[in-house]
């Protein structure tokens, strides 16, 4: 009977098999479809069911990002984006299924969304989501907290003209017409109230009117740019890729810089090991993850910069953030801004005396003949907002697109320090389906390689030549 750790042992082996058997079985079924896809002309039926499916899949995969590209980004109509997605896709299955070099140029454009190509498109992407959907949050409350300030102006200027109306009732209630010879009191208003209430209204409107018009702006303005920069972008990425495989094919010196297993395999068909027993600085090895000092600091540098913008997209949603909150807090503030009730007694009585001088010197009280008395009672409200005004929600920080803007500049960031694998693959992707311009590269390589061999040879057999490597 086993014992239990040999147990547990085995089934550890046996789990780790069956993963790494499974990981070995993907591993040649993707190696597979990408020799199928690669292939200019289908080997057999198997290669060419397969190459009709990765297109067709990959066709549907660029419809989709196409018409939701036009319809949540760009915001074009959903039945124009629809037809012109389906088109794009068309000419996707159409292009990638008949034209080699179509597929090449596809497969290549991946890689350069790791290049400095692809990093301005990703930076472009996220600074236009953060001006089409941050900026105007922004204006809107800042649109809303100037409502707050209309509002209480208008409803507080309102106030105080009701309020010197009925003042002005309660003078004429102490000296009433009619009463010969009584003295009235006199309280109104000086100028023209409802024509400084409508200039007030005019001055308030047009402040909220210029937020408008600048949050209409920044909509448009944003909108139209990240139409434009998308379509620019998007075609540099093309032109790119285009030109790395333009100069691939026409320039053997082009990018040919990598020691490839084809370059081992060949120096090793002809003994020619020894020239990269000490390879020059420019030469990279393909299979070899490290970064030369030069790179390292070169993306450093880079990534300096990419911080940069990150800590500026930081301060626009910190400032987001801080208008909805002060926008909420106003709007909260004049929403419990109470109604005052004002009551206004007036009493008035009036007596006269005859000859009171006589009781006074009797030290006595003059007696009082009751001549008039009124009591009137005025009662209104004072509103700090109007009526007819009211007030505008508060809108909260959108979450997504900030979070979306930062994820593609986080993706830009890590570009930098994958731009060079980046290249290494778009070398690898025109070499799987250009083999035949592989090879020439390869030659040229290698006599490259041996011409520098030969140069330092003949510095060190000459005599009085320092070496030097």
């Amino acid at each position: 009977m086993r014992a239990p750790r040999e147990i547990a042992e085995h089934l550890i082996r046996t789990g780790w098999r069956f993963w790494y058997l499974g990981l070995h079985k993907a591993l040649a079924l993707l190696q597979a479809a990408w020799v199928a896809f690669s292939q200019p002309v289908p080997a057999s039926c198997g290669q060419l069911l397969t190459q009709l499916l990765l297109c067709g899949s990959l066709a549907i995969a660029a419809a989709g990002l196409t018409y939701h590209g036009l319809v949540s980004l760009l915001l074009y109509p959903l039945g124009p984006s629809a037809m012109v997605a389906t088109v794009c896709g068309l000419l996707a299955f159409l292009g990638l299924g008949l034209v080699p070099p179509a597929r090449c140029l596809f497969a290549l454009s991946v890689p350069t969304l790791g290049t400095e190509q692809g990093r301005r498109l990703l930076l472009s992407w996220s600074t236009v989501t953060l001006a089409i959907v941050v900026v105007p949050n922004i204006l809107a409350n800042m649109h809303a907290a100037g409502q707050v300030l209309r509002c209480v102006t208008e409803g507080s200027l309102e106030s105080l003209l009701n309020t010197t109306h009925q003042l002005h009732r309660a003078a004429q209630a102490l000296g009433p017409d009619g009463q010969a010879g009584s003295q009235g009191l006199t309280l109104q208003a000086q100028g023209n109230g409802s024509a400084f209430r409508l200039h007030m209204f005019r001055v308030t409107q047009q402040v909220l009117e210029d937020f408008s018009g600048l949050e209409s702006l920044a909509q448009v303005a944003a909108l139209g740019t990240q139409r434009a920069v998308t379509g620019l972008f998007m075609l540099g990425l093309l032109v790119d890729s285009a030109w790395y495989l333009h100069r691939y094919l026409t320039d053997l010196q082009f990018d040919n810089i990598y020691a490839t297993w084809q370059l081992a395999q060949q120096l090793a068909e002809v003994g020619a090991t020894h020239l990269v027993a000490s390879p020059p600085a420019w030469l990279l090895w393909a299979a070899r993850p490290r970064l030369s000092q030069r790179e390292l600091l070169h993306c450093l540098l880079r990534l300096g910069l990419l911080t940069l913008l990150l800590m500026a997209t930081a301060v626009t949603v910190a400032m987001d953030h801080v208008a909805f909150l002060l926008a909420r807090a106003a709007v909260g503030w004049a929403q419990e801004l109470p109604t005052v009730p004002v009551t206004l007694t007036v009493k008035y009585d009036a007596a006269y005396t005859i000859l009171g001088f006589i009781p006074f010197l009797f030290n006595q009280p003059p007696p009082e003949s009751p001549f008039l008395s009124a009591h009137s009672s005025f009662q209104w409200e004072l509103r700090f907002i109007g009526p007819g005004c009211p007030l505008l929600p508060a809108r909260r920080p959108h979450t997504a697109a900030p979070l979306a803007a930062g994820a593609l500049q986080l993706v830009a960031c890590s570009t930098v320090l994958l731009e060079t694998y980046a290249r290494r693959l778009r070398h690898s992707i025109a070499a799987s389906f250009f083999t035949t311009q592989e090879a020439r590269r390869v030659r040229h390589l290698h006599a490259r390689l041996q011409r520098r061999y030969d140069r330092h040879r003949g510095q060190q057999l000459a005599p009085g030549t320092p070496s030097c490597s």
